[in-house]
């Protein structure tokens, strides 16, 4: 089985088990208000492990387009060094300093840094460009997490909110 394939069975169990604990586990824990409401704080990870799931059915049952005539289709482990491995694994690492700096640092400053210092990994070197697109996304993204959803975000650092 090619290593897609193999990719797509993970993803189909890590879905699976997502989509058990929030179709199952999540909703049982909310307060009688809560459950009043058209959209469950478990709506979005019900919409994720269904999409999850048949993105990846799709892949295992082979649904998907053939691959193209002109190259090989696989990923060639003899030749990993053609790939952009490194920036990968800076990306991972950078995904994982974002998960632990988004207390300490606020939503919108890590938000800002981490989007900034990923499109940087990714190959942007206008800073100025990179800085103005990172600071209008984290403000539009915490505006509508806080004001439109409800959903209290530490919009700044733990010091300056008061512990």
């Amino acid at each position: 089985m090619a290593i897609d394939r193999w990719i797509a069975l993970v993803i189909l169990m890590l879905c699976l088990a997502y989509g058990y604990a929030a179709y199952f586990t999540m909703d049982g824990l909310l307060p009688p208000i809560m459950k009043q409401r058209p959209i469950w704080p478990s709506t979005f990870p019900k919409v994720l492990a269904v999409g999850g799931i048949l993105m990846s059915l799709s892949i295992l049952l082979n649904l998907e387009k053939p691959p193209a005539k002109d190259g090989p289709a696989d990923i060639n482990l003899s030749r990993l060094g053609d790939y952009n491995v490194g920036q990968a694994l800076m990306l991972l690492g950078l995904m994982v300093a974002y998960a632990l700096l988004l207390r300490p640092f606020g939503f919108l400053a890590a938000t800002f840094l981490f989007l900034s210092g990923g499109s940087f990994i990714l190959g942007e070197r206008r800073f100025l460009l990179m800085a103005v697109v990172s600071a209008i996304a984290a403000g539009f993204i915490w505006y509508l997490v806080d004001a439109v959803l409800g959903i209290f975000l530490s919009p700044l650092p733990f010091f300056l909110n008061g512990g």
